[in-house]
C-alpha cells in the first residue's frame, strides 16, 4: 500500500465558526421522503449565483450525455455492537467498528473506554463473537481482534448481519422503518461506518434514465469513518487533521473520466466521498489515476479543484468539514447565503435530508 495521501492546504485565518449558521431542530430529517428521489432539490449555478428549486427525480435534466457520474459504492456494515465484559453480564460496553486493519483486525471506538483495556475480552450475541482488545490507537480508539467458530461464519461480516446494528448518526432519533433506506441502490464493497448520503436519493430507474442519455455512471470506492465525521475541535480549521480513510479507484474507471473530460464532459462527483475520492488521486494536469490505499485529503476554501466539475451533495453540519468542503467547491460566503436560502425554504437537513446541485 502506498503512504496515505495529505494534501498540502495553504495557511489560513478562517475559524470553525466561519462555517457556522443558524439550524432549527425540526428541519433535521428524522426518517427519509417515502420515495428516494423524492427529496427535493436546490439547483445552483455557480457561474451566475442563481438558485433554483427542483425534485431529486428533476437531476436528469443537469445532467449532459458527455459528462461522467461518480458514484461511491461503499456498502454500510452493522457496525455497532452492543455486548458486555467477558464474565461480567452487567458491565454493558458498546462497540463501534471504525475500519479493518486485517483479516478479522479492527480500528474500534469503544464505550465505555475504562473497559476497553488492553487485554480485555468484550462478548456479543451470547458468545458468538469475542473481540479482545489488542492495542490502543490516536484519540483512545481501540484495535481488536474477533474471534468467532469459522465453521459456521466465513467472515465476520455474517455475525454482523445477525447481530449488529446500523450506526445511524446521532442526531437522527427514530429507527427507519427499512434499514435498506440507510444504504444506496449500488452500495456493493461492504466496510463503511456511515452511509454516503448523496447517493441514497438515485433510484434504479433514475440511473437507468441518466445512462439512457449516454452519460457513464463510474463506481469509486471510500469506506466512509470518522474521517468524515469526525467534529473539528480546533478554532483554526486549517489545525484540524482528518483521519485517513480506505479508497479504491480502478484503473478502468480512471480511463472512463479521463477520456470523456478529455472530450469536454463534465466529472459530476456524487457526494463529498467521491469528491475526496476523486481529488486524491487526480494530479496537477487534471489525471485521474489508479489507486487503491488511505487518503486524509481535507478540502476546505483556498483549494484548488483538479477533478470535480459538479458536485450533488446533502446539506451539511454546521462548522463540519463537509460544509467546508462544499464552502471549497464553490466560496464561503454564497455556500451560507445557498443554507440560508435553505432554512427559510424549509429544506430537510443531514443525512435523511434534501440535496443540492451544484454546478
Amino acid at each position: 500500500m502506498d503512504k496515505p495521501i495529505i494534501n498540502e492546504m495553504p495557511a489560513t485565518d478562517l475559524k470553525k465558526s466561519d462555517f457556522f449558521y443558524d439550524l432549527p431542530q425540526e428541519l433535521i430529517a428524522q426518517h427519509p421522503a417515502e420515495k428516494r428521489d423524492g427529496s427535493r432539490l436546490m439547483v445552483i449555478d455557480r457561474a451566475t449565483g442563481e438558485i433554483a428549486h427542483r425534485h431529486f427525480f428533476d437531476i436528469a435534466e443537469y445532467i449532459r450525455p458527455e459528462d461522467t457520474l461518480v458514484i461511491n459504492d461503499s456498502k454500510v456494515i452493522p457496525a455497532r455492537l452492543c455486548g458486555h465484559s467477558e464474565g461480567r453480564e452487567e458491565a454493558s460496553v458498546e462497540l463501534l467498528l471504525l475500519r479493518s486493519r486485517g483479516i478479522d483486525e479492527w480500528e474500534t471506538l469503544v464505550k465505555p473506554g475504562k473497559r476497553a483495556r488492553v487485554g480485555a475480552k468484550i462478548v456479543f450475541g451470547g458468545g458468538e463473537l469475542v473481540a479482545t482488545v489488542t492495542d490502543i490507537v490516536e484519540e483512545g480508539n481501540r484495535m481488536v481482534h474477533f474471534d468467532y467458530d469459522r465453521a459456521s461464519y466465513s467472515n465476520v461480516f455474517e455475525i454482523l448481519h445477525k447481530i449488529g446494528i446500523m450506526p445511524l448518526p446521532p442526531y437522527i432519533t427514530e429507527k427507519p422503518k427499512d434499514a435498506n433506506r440507510y444504504q444506496t441502490v449500488y452500495a456493493r464493497e461492504e466496510g463503511s461506518a456511515a452511509a454516503p448520503t448523496a447517493g441514497l436519493h438515485f433510484t434504479e430507474e433514475l440511473l437507468a434514465k441518466i445512462k439512457e442519455k449516454g452519460t457513464a455512471v463510474v463506481p469509486v470506492m471510500l469506506h466512509v469513518g470518522l474521517g468524515t465525521f469526525r467534529p473539528v475541535k480546533e478554532d483554526r480549521i486549517d489545525e484540524h487533521i482528518m483521519h485517513t480513510e480506505y479508497i479504491s479507484v480502478s484503473e478502468e474507471a480512471a480511463a472512463i473520466i479521463n477520456g470523456r473530460r478529455k472530450k469536454g464532459g463534465r466529472t459530476i462527483a456524487v457526494g463529498t466521498t467521491s469528491c475526496r475520492t476523486l481529488e486524491s488521486v487526480t494530479d496537477d494536469t487534471g489525471t485521474v489515476h489508479a489507486y487503491t490505499g488511505e487518503t486524509g485529503i481535507f478540502i476546505y476554501p483556498g483549494y484548488r479543484f483538479k477533478a470535480v466539475d459538479a458536485l450533488i451533495t446533502n446539506f451539511h453540519l454546521p462548522e463540519s468539514t463537509l460544509i467546508m468542503l462544499v464552502s471549497a467547491f464553490w466560496n464561503r460566503e454564497d455556500t451560507l447565503r445557498a443554507y440560508k436560502t435553505a432554512v427559510d425554504e424549509r429544506y430537510r437537513f443531514f443525512s435523511f435530508g434534501d440535496a443540492m446541485f451544484i454546478e
